[in-house]
């Protein structure tokens, strides 16, 4: 009996693979669109990249305008901040 059903299952071989075919040709086409979409996305992603590091650059320009601002209008905290950073660096590296 249980020969009955490997026999039995041997049969319907031939469906299996027409599905397995089918299913390697959907992949490949799968695969096709991929390889046609990758470019576009790339593109998209290096125009997102350029825009992020156009805005921290503005950032970063920005925040060094307003340290020098801060500096001439307060020159005497500035030299103290340093001098206070430089004297706490300074212990912690010592040790």
């Amino acid at each position: 009996m249980a020969n009955e059903d490997i026999i039995g299952s041997n049969v319907g071989g031939s469906s299996v693979r027409n599905k397995g075919a089918h299913g390697e040709e959907e992949a490949w086409h799968t695969a096709e669109d991929l390889k046609s979409a990758a470019p576009a996305v790339a593109k998209d992603y290096a125009e997102k990249a350029s825009v992020v590091f156009d805005e921290a650059n503005e950032r970063v320009r920005t925040f060094r305008e307003d340290g020098e601002d801060y500096v001439r209008k307060n020159p005497m905290k500035a030299v103290l901040t340093a001098l206070g950073v430089g004297f706490v660096l300074g212990l912690i590296y010592k040790h």
